[in-house]
């Protein structure tokens, strides 16, 4: 299972977290990755962490202010980018130009996604991952493991009709390790989180608490 944690703009330290998760991922073996606020990606990558993008913009070197340009996140250190969060939304053919930026860069690519149906429109545009994130849940610390955990199995079953190289990970309110089991029963290869780390008072602890049932 792959643990992708997003700081969002939340008001906490991004390196000491990134040192959180880096402690956690080399004592117990499992992948962890940060996603950092852009400006934040190089202090973030010098942890050793896996270091994620929230965002590339769909666009190449050339006249795009306030752009996110994909080689620029490649060298800061990151080494994959969260796409279509739904606190981001792209359209279609943006969430495509993405990928393809992020491709140009080496960046390994989840594209995010609301329901089963946008799962598999969004597998179908070759994307790494997909992570299906119903956004009512987003922050309330309910899992749609939990709350409506046919969400995911049919999630599963859409981006496998789509591409089967695509994985799919669960989003949405996980906070403990009992919500990424449920999350790999039900299919997921990987759990997308954010406010269970970044708003815990000690991000180590509750990354020990997510990823024990894994160990």
């Amino acid at each position: 299972m792959f643990v992708l944690v997003n700081l969002k703009a939340y008001p906490c330290d991004p390196v000491a977290v990134a040192k959180a998760a880096h402690a956690v991922g080399e004592a117990t073996g499992v992948r962890i990755a940060i996603a950092p606020q852009a400006a934040h990606l190089a202090a973030v990558a010098e942890t050793g962490v896996e270091t994620w993008a929230q965002h590339v913009s769909p666009v190449d070197h050339g006249s795009h202010t306030g752009s996110t340009l994909a080689e620029a996140a490649a060298d800061a250190g990151a080494t994959g980018t969260l796409l279509n969060h739904s606190e981001n939304r792209l359209k279609l053919a943006d969430i495509d130009g993405s990928l393809a930026a992020a491709d140009r860069a080496g960046l390994e690519t989840v594209v995010c996604a609301n329901n089963p149906a946008q799962v598999g429109a969004a597998a179908a545009l070759g994307p790494d991952a997909v992570a299906v994130e119903p956004p009512e849940l987003i922050g309330t610390g309910t899992p749609v493991s939990k709350a409506d955990p046919d969400v995911v199995r049919d999630a599963v079953d859409a981006a496998a009709a789509a591409d089967e190289s695509v994985d799919v990970f669960c989003g949405a309110g996980i906070s403990t390790g009992a919500d990424v089991t449920a999350a790999e029963e039900l299919g997921a290869g990987g759990v997308l989180l954010a406010s269970g780390v970044a708003k815990a008072e000690d991000p180590r602890a509750a990354l020990e608490n997510l990823v024990e049932p894994l160990v």
